[in-house]
């Protein structure tokens, strides 16, 4: 068995994972949206900011060296001797790591003292009682003091903190997010144990959904639920489309997700996204995409089987 010197395992280990892969694996590298790759072998494994994760074993490195000895489980001279090999006969050629940006600040609006307008504005588009209370009591939604009283949609990290807000204005179509908003953390309620995804493009329509299930005597929060914060805009070439960042986040998140039901607009914009997200995604994930049976969207559909008139087009004809 050779040996090798401090030196060499030094310089060994100077080669990140990515740069190894690109150079001498490149069959098993896998895009998998923005600056964030995994492997064709193992999609929980994570690959970003010149580091790597295997999250659904809890480990991680940065060096090449360390995922073979890790997750290939090379003995650690042999792992030595292959990088080694490889760089003599094709000197690599490094990825540059980009600066880990700057976490935004988030500008939340401050908070009315009840939440009254927001709990008639919500029941009244169909959406249950019980789910608004718990997005209130979570601190995933509330209604914004001053002049306007919006609705605030928060989207939280890992630890709990808000990184996301969008606004929805209570008898108007107001529509925006709040200064400092990270779209990779929007509107979510996670179903620790499961492995289903449905995605939205709507908070509200989100809530709807839930609502759904409950009125057909479903556990609405038996699987996850994530919104991607407003439409998604794919490429020309579908297949040149990013993995929205939203998802990205919440895969990193909680890899235990292996099957995602796209639920957007049923309309030619949320029919390209859907079909630009099943084009980009790893083959891994089971995906499927399930459209309103009736209706633009999911809020739509609710209204319809409740027999009630939504509230959107009661202010779209205030407006006529």
């Amino acid at each position: 068995m050779p040996y090798y010197s401090p030196e060499v395992v030094a310089r060994v280990r100077e080669m990140d994972l990515l740069t190894y892969l690109k150079n001498y694996e490149p069959q098993e590298l896998r895009h998998f949206g923005g600056d964030t790759y995994c492997t064709r072998e193992h999609d929980s494994l994570k690959i970003s900011n010149g580091k790597w994760c295997w999250f659904s074993r809890g480990i991680g490195g940065r060096s090449a060296l360390d995922y073979l000895i890790k997750v290939k489980e090379i003995p650690f001279t042999e792992a030595v001797s292959m990088i080694v090999g490889q760089s003599a006969a094709q000197a690599p050629v490094y990825q540059p790591v980009r600066e880990k940006p700057e976490q935004k600040t988030l500008l939340l609006p401050k908070t009315s003292n009840s939440a009254a307008r927001a709990v008639k504005y919500l029941t009244g588009r169909g959406i249950d009682t019980e789910l608004v209370r718990f997005c209130i009591y979570t601190g995933r939604l509330y209604e914004s003091d001053g002049r306007y009283h919006n609705l605030v949609f928060v989207g939280h990290d890992q630890s709990g903190k808000p990184r996301y807000a969008n606004l929805r204005g209570i008898g108007s179509d107001f529509k925006g997010e709040c200064n400092g908003s990270d779209k990779r953390f929007a509107f979510n309620i996670p179903a620790p144990g499961s492995d289903t995804l449905h995605l939205f493009e709507s908070a509200i329509d989100l809530l709807s959904f839930a609502t759904l299930r409950k009125l057909h005597g479903l556990n609405w929060s038996s699987d996850h639920l994530l919104s991607l914060a407003g439409i998604y805009q794919p490429k020309k070439e579908l297949s040149q489309s990013a993995v929205p960042l939203a998802l990205t986040q919440y895969f990193n998140d909680h890899p235990e997700v292996k099957r995602i039901v796209l639920r957007l607009d049923n309309d030619r914009a949320g029919r390209m996204a859907a079909k630009a997200i099943m084009a980009v995604l790893p083959e891994n994930y089971t995906l499927a995409a399930r459209f309103p049976p009736k209706g633009k969207d999911y809020n739509d559909y609710l209204c319809q089987c409740l027999g009630l008139v939504p509230e959107k087009s009661k202010e779209q004809n205030q407006e006529r």
